[in-house]
């Protein structure tokens, strides 16, 4: 028999909110995640001032938002956005929610929506002046989540090969022999650069997301405009490429560990 607090914690809502890259000019901001209850209120507003995250809270530095632009809210297990009276409105899907300075009607948020706050002023050639685009994820599943891990060790185990340091010969023979083995036996695999579909091979400048879709740096510098935000042509993945990487090298291995554990269903 379940205890409260575990049915209670099975009943939360998973938001990660991500900016939605859909020009070069979009407002870049901060991954935020909340873990929503049934009796959330999450207020959404404009700050003057960098602000720490808070549970209760999400603000943006943009003119176009209002001080007490929308709310997000949970009823009956399932979450919702609603516009408390902002002036240049709140939109859900490219839907506005309602006219300006009017109180919407709750509109419910599944996995994926995009909600805009406002609209550009004067084309939004200052970043000050943007209006702020983001993609909800909403409840993510753990088997997607390990899944993904597998996947990330797969591509990180081929990538190691690819770029053996030139001094530790004795480990690029050993490659090249495993290499030429699995050649033989048609049990070796060429990967490809999702964007031009050629292959990916050593001596080549690559761009590795953290989703582990592989692409040439060369295909893919164009995607790059909207740094530190990037968005996967392939999965949509969105990812802030200036996350912080400072890792030891035990924690690297303690976490390729982790991951080398079989999944159980």
């Amino acid at each position: 028999m379940s205890s409260p607090d575990s049915q209670n914690d099975s009943n939360n809502q998973l938001l990660r909110v991500v900016p939605h890259l859909d020009s070069h000019n979009a407002l870049i901001f901060p991954v935020m995640e909340y873990t929503l209850t049934n009796s959330h209120v999450l207020k959404i507003g404009r700050t003057i001032t960098d602000r720490r995250p808070s549970s209760n809270s999400m603000t943006f530095r943009s003119k176009v938002v209002s001080r007490r632009h929308a709310e997000i809210f949970v009823q009956h297990d399932k979450v919702y956005i609603r516009d408390m009276q902002s002036s240049s409105g709140t939109f859900l899907n490219n839907r506005r929610l309602s006219s300006a300075n009017q109180i919407s009607q709750p509109f419910e948020i599944h996995d994926n929506d995009i909600i805009q706050l406002g609209v550009d002023y004067q084309g939004g050639a200052q970043e000050i002046y943007r209006c702020v685009k983001m993609k909800m994820e909403l409840n993510k599943s753990q088997q997607q989540n390990e899944s993904l891990s597998q996947y990330n060790l797969k591509t990180y185990q081929s990538l190691k090969q690819l770029t053996t340091p030139p001094d530790r010969r004795e480990c690029l023979l050993k490659d090249l022999d495993d290499m030429e083995m699995a050649i033989e036996t048609d049990d070796f695999q060429v990967g490809e650069c999702c964007i031009c579909l050629f292959a990916i091979a050593p001596f080549q400048a690559l761009f590795v997301a953290p989703c582990s879709h592989t692409f040439h740096y060369k295909c893919l510098r164009p995607l790059l405009a909207n740094h530190p935000g990037f968005l996967c042509p392939l999965c949509r993945s969105y990812a802030d490429l200036d996350k912080n990487v400072s890792l030891e090298v035990e924690d690297v291995k303690q976490m390729l560990r982790s991951n080398k554990k079989p999944y159980t269903h």
